[in-house]
């Protein structure tokens, strides 16, 4: 696997990437962008972090100097740089693995077992080859359970268990990223959640990382949402409706929810965004259009707020 190290810092990047990094080295400085982060009120962050006022307001002003806090109408929020650069430092769940690597595995078919043995080799510098079988078999299982036809399972499989140990591989901090990830969730994983992606995939190019997932995922891709996108010449890449599973939102530094925001996890260090749209499943071709075009305009205000618009 070759890990998104994206291009190597400019000097001017690193200078600032360096006097953010001293700022964050301070362990009050560390835990009021936590804290901020998490949603906490900022005007009980004296009381909440035992330390004095004279010490947080120093912690808010030396984080705003580097570009992590501005201030706005409504107090301190982080900014997108905080979001996307420092985002896992804000959080205190452990690195260790969901799946537990001792509990017993089942046989899988002959065409998994190939799907496994290729992925354990591809992740060998990163999981060992029993967290990558259960990876495969989990994956294998959750597309199984939803298809009607098992003609294309192993190639499904293979995508989508490489995919998740990818994300698993980000969460931990294994894989250094040099791009933000941006995962975009709805219930079925047919309609608005690829339109987003499709849209942000298309904006935004290499500078940005996209997933999808579902609640409740279909089988395939709404054709008539392929046929709307391709009108307005968006291309679809070859994806496919996915269930949603707790290391994609773990990696993603922005987690965007359409109609289904019970459904994801809530981990410190997350951008969490819920965008209200009608399901397109429903509505006739002028209706799509609108959901479609809609999309696009939210998708383009998420790109300024990442600050990949330039």
């Amino acid at each position: 696997m070759t890990p998104r190290l994206g291009r190597p810092l400019e000097p001017n990047e690193a200078k600032e990437r360096a006097r953010q990094a001293a700022v964050l080295g301070d362990p009050l400085a560390l835990r009021v962008l936590s804290t901020i982060a998490s949603g906490d009120d900022p005007s009980h962050l004296s009381e909440e972090l035992r330390a004095s006022g004279r010490e947080v307001e120093a912690s808010l002003a030396a984080l705003r100097s580097v570009g992590m806090l501005s201030l706005g109408p409504t107090g301190d929020a982080l900014t997108a740089e905080a979001w996307v650069r420092y985002g896992r430092l804000l959080t205190s769940w452990r690195s260790a693995s969901d799946i537990d690597d001792a509990a017993p595995v089942e046989p899988l078919p002959e065409s998994i077992v190939h799907v496994a043995r290729d992925l354990a080799y591809r992740f060998s510098s990163t999981f060992n080859e029993q967290t990558v079988v259960r990876y495969v078999l989990e994956s294998y299982q959750l597309l199984n359970a939803r298809a009607k036809t098992r003609a294309h399972l192993p190639a499904l499989t293979a995508r989508y268990a490489a995919d998740r140990l990818d994300a698993l591989a980000s969460a931990r901090g294994i894989v250094l990223r040099g791009t933000p990830e941006v995962l975009f969730v709805c219930v079925r994983n047919a309609s608005r959640s690829q339109i987003a992606a499709a849209y942000l995939s298309h904006l935004a190019g290499s500078s940005v990382h996209v997933r999808t997932a579902g609640s409740s995922p279909d089988e395939q891709i709404n054709p008539r949402v392929i046929a709307s996108l391709r009108e307005a010449g968006i291309p679809l890449p070859d994806e496919y409706p996915k269930p949603l599973t707790d290391e994609v939102v773990r990696a993603a530094d922005y987690v965007i929810t359409m109609g289904c925001g019970d459904a994801c996890p809530v981990y410190p260090g997350r951008r969490y965004m819920d965008w209200s749209l009608d399901d397109p499943t429903h509505l006739d071709e002028a209706g799509l259009r609108r959901v479609r075009d809609d999309i696009r305009s939210r998708v383009e205000q998420l790109i300024e707020e990442m600050g990949l618009n330039h």
